[in-house]
C-alpha cells in the first residue's frame, strides 16, 4: 500500500460530509476522495436490486481507478442493502453505516424511539435485526422521510429550508400511535444530521437525535491504525452527476477541506 492511498468515502449525495467531519478529527492527515452518486439520487426510491447493482458496480470501478486503502460507505440505504455484496467483490476493508439503534436504546427514557430514514432503509431486515438485538421490549417507530435528502442537499447549496417543509416530512413519524412519547430519534440517513437544527424546531419538543457518524469514523481509524498517510495532491470530491451542479456545493466541501470538485 502506498502512503498516498486514499480513503474512499462514498454516499449517494453529500450526507457523507457528516462522516467526513468526524473522520477529520481522528485522521486529519489521511488523503480522502469523496464520491457522490448524485446521478443515482434518490436511493430511497429504488429497489433493492437496483441499489445493490449500482453501488457494487460503482465501487468496483472506483476501487480499480484509485486503489483506496479502505472504502467507507457513508450511506445507510446503500449499506443495509449492498454492504455484503461489496465485501464479497472487493478485497479491501469496507466500513458500512447502520442505523444507530443500539445507542438510542441506551438513551431513551420513555422506551419509544423514532427512526427517520429513507423508505428503502426502514423496510430492511437489517433494521429488524438491530431492533431485536438492541431494543427488544421497546417501541421503534419508523418513518420513510426521503424528502429530507433533497432538503439537506438544498441547504448545503445555500438555499433556505423552511421548518414547515421539514415538519411535513416528519409528521408521519410523530402522528403514529405513541408518537407523542418519542424522546429519542435515530437519524438513519447520513443526510439527516445536516438538518438537525431544523428537525428540532419542526418536532417542537425536547428529543435526542442519534446518528452513527462518530462511530463510523472510529471504526475507520481502528482499521487504519499504524498506517502511514501522505498526500500527493489535494483531497477531492467527485460526482456521477452534473459537475456544474456539483460545484454549487463548493462552499460545503471547502468547509471540510475539499476544494477540488470534478466529475467521475
Amino acid at each position: 500500500m502506498q502512503a498516498n492511498s486514499p480513503i474512499l468515502l462514498f454516499d449517494s449525495g453529500i450526507g457523507g460530509l457528516t462522516v467526513l467531519s468526524e473522520l477529520r478529527k481522528l485522521l486529519p492527515d489521511a488523503p480522502v476522495i469523496y464520491a457522490a452518486d448524485q446521478a443515482g439520487l434518490p436511493y430511497g426510491e429504488k429497489s433493492e436490486a437496483e441499489i445493490a447493482a449500482r453501488v457494487s458496480g460503482l465501487l468496483g470501478r472506483m476501487a480499480e481507478r484509485w486503489q483506496p486503502r479502505l472504502i467507507c460507505i457513508a450511506c445507510n440505504t446503500a449499506s443495509t442493502i449492498a454492504l455484503g455484496m461489496v465485501r464479497d467483490v472487493l478485497e479491501i476493508p469496507i466500513v458500512g453505516t447502520v442505523p444507530a439503534i443500539k445507542p438510542a436504546a441506551g438513551m431513551t427514557k420513555s422506551g419509544v424511539i423514532g427512526l427517520l430514514g429513507t423508505k428503502a432503509t426502514i423496510r430492511q431486515a437489517y433494521v429488524d435485526n438491530l431492533q431485536q438485538e438492541f431494543a427488544g421490549g421497546m417501541k421503534l417507530l419508523r418513518h420513510g422521510a426521503h424528502g429530507l435528502v433533497d432538503l439537506a442537499e438544498a441547504k448545503m447549496r445555500g438555499e433556505d429550508v423552511s421548518i414547515d417543509a421539514v415538519a411535513e416530512e416528519t409528521k408521519g413519524l410523530l402522528l403514529q400511535p405513541h408518537g407523542d412519547e418519542i424522546d429519542t430519534v435515530v437519524l438513519a440517513c447520513t443526510h439527516f444530521p445536516l438538518l438537525e437544527e431544523e428537525l428540532g424546531k419542526a418536532i417542537g419538543r425536547d428529543v435526542n437525535f442519534v446518528h452513527g457518524a462518530a462511530g463510523i469514523a472510529r471504526r475507520v481509524a481502528f482499521l487504519t491504525d499504524g498506517q502511514v498517510f501522505e498526500r500527493s495532491g489535494p483531497d477531492r470530491a467527485v460526482t456521477t452527476g452534473d459537475p456544474g451542479d456539483f460545484k454549487q456545493l463548493s462552499r460545503a466541501f471547502a468547509a471540510h477541506g475539499i476544494e477540488q470538485l470534478e466529475g467521475f
